[in-house]
């Protein structure tokens, strides 16, 4: 066993220690336990492990191994991509191997260790672990090595990847939240269905005026799960921070700071919504928030841009399908954070497959990869040519509903806020602040009470991984 390899061994051990509760936590932004619109529980067959081969030898194909969590049609997306890089030249064959949800895709690679694969996609709050673990070799080291240029690609979608200057991973799918309503509803209630609520205090009013109760049976205005990503993204809205140390971006954070106004008043507002009746409590899955909307029992609701497909199609004819910005409190104009997920090369393979690994990337970025990646996924382009290419435009065209997403984007001002936090109990945290949100809906606990407890419970779990990671 090499020097390295001993090492990067014991920098696993003491990571999975500090992750020890990642297994059973949530998933990210579009993605895992409390929502699936990244990320998959697909019964696909998993990939599993693979052994680590010897350099490729003269006039052989390198094999570049790709574990990632798409399952279902992202999954047949991911294949569809893969055959068509692998047919488009005679030097590289990639295998794409599902590992199951986020979460346990990034659990065996952290079995694997040094015999894990060459690429591997992580979600967004996957970042710190990534860096930390010594298993990686960043983007940017290929990146100056050619003089490659990243400037086409989306700068708010760079922004949450990009740490002390270094791009680390490069990005592959990614969504952000937005509101999703139903029009027809907005004009039975005499709101006009092209002016959506701006702000929170909006949305509230909207929610009221929204919900009807006819023969016992009642339309909820809103409903919204309690969903860690979310509380993530009304920070951010309101140009708040997560963590100290500017979001973990200037220094490696020390502690959780979402006990603050900013935090108290997202709470609040959700809060107030349930005890007046116009939000029902469907508790923290988007896919019972989705199946409510979908079947008009709630008439908006909060959801990744990325299941804006399933949402469509389960809609049908029923009703039309509108969307908007997040809302954000009055006279506050901040932005959101993205989600999804991003791609790694790991250091633990053959240099050979490490640029092997980096050829099959930037294909993946190229326009029009980005284009039918959309298409076919619903997640948005990384890249802003891919918005040129025309079977984008057409798609558009026809889904209107698309070009929100990249609006807002667009619109967010990449500050610390809206670059996100990093820390490397994110999993562990989403789902502590998920309990304090049920805690203050179910009235257990005032928003402030259920805010100082998460952020001692969060503080403590950064702390005891920041020991492991000296």
């Amino acid at each position: 066993m090499t020097r390295r390899t001993r090492r990067t061994g014991m920098i696993l051990t003491a990571l999975l220690l500090a992750v020890s509760l990642l297994a059973g936590c949530g998933g990210s932004g579009g993605s895992g336990g409390t929502s699936n619109s990244g990320g998959s529980t697909s019964t696909q067959t998993s990939g599993g492990g693979s052994q680590q081969p010897a350099a490729p030898q003269s006039g052989e194909k390198v094999k570049v191994v790709f574990w990632h969590a798409m399952g279902g049609k992202n999954g047949e997306a991911v294949d569809y991509l893969v055959q068509k890089f692998n047919s488009s030249q005679d030097r590289i064959v990639v295998e794409a191997a599902y590992q199951g949800t986020y979460d346990e895709a990034l659990q065996k690679l952290k079995a694997a260790g040094p015999e894990g694969p060459t690429l591997m996609q992580v979600y967004e709050i996957g970042s710190r672990f990534m860096i930390d673990s010594g298993l990686i070799t960043p983007m940017q080291d290929f990146i100056d090595a050619e003089n490659y240029s990243i400037a086409d690609l989306e700068p708010n979608i760079l922004g949450y990847y990009t740490f002390d200057g270094r791009l680390y991973s490069m990005p592959f799918n990614t969504s952000t939240p937005i509101v999703y309503y139903n029009k027809d509803a907005f004009r039975e209630a005499g709101l006009d269905p092209e002016k959506p609520p701006k702000t929170m205090e909006e949305f509230h009013e909207y929610a009221k005026l929204l919900t009807k109760t006819v023969d016992g049976d009642t339309r909820y205005g809103a409903g919204i799960a309690w969903y860690g990503w979310f509380f993530e993204q009304f920070l951010a809205v309101q140009g708040a921070h997560y963590v100290d140390n500017d979001n973990g971006r200037a220094a490696k954070a020390t502690r959780a700071v979402i006990n603050s106004p900013e935090g108290q008043r997202i709470l609040t507002w959700l809060k107030a919504m349930i005890d007046d009746g116009s939000a029902v409590n469907l508790g923290r899955k988007t896919s019972d928030t989705q199946a409510a909307f979908s079947a008009g029992r709630i008439a908006m609701t909060l959801d990744s841009t990325a299941v804006l497909s399933t949402i469509l199609s389960g809609v049908g004819d029923k009703f039309e399908v509108g969307t908007a910005f997040l809302p954000r409190p009055q006279g506050i104009d901040g932005g959101v954070i993205i989600g999804g997920a991003s791609v790694w090369i790991t250091n633990v393979r053959p240099k050979e497959e490490q640029q092997a690994a980096w050829e099959f990337v930037k294909w993946l970025v190229e326009p029009e990869q980005q284009a039918e990646w959309s298409i076919r996924t619903g997640y948005f382009p990384v890249r802003k040519a891919a918005y040129d290419q025309q079977i984008l435009k057409e798609w558009h065209a026809q889904r209107p509903q698309f070009t929100t997403a990249i609006e807002q984007l667009r619109a967010s001002k990449l500050t610390t806020a809206t670059q996100g936090a990093v820390i490397g109990t994110f999993p562990q945290a989403r789902q502590i602040v998920e309990a304090a949100m049920e805690a203050v809906v179910l009235g257990q606990k005032t928003p402030e009470q259920a805010l100082a407890e998460a952020e001692a419970e969060i503080t403590k779990g950064i702390e005891q991984y920041n020991l492991t990671t000296r």
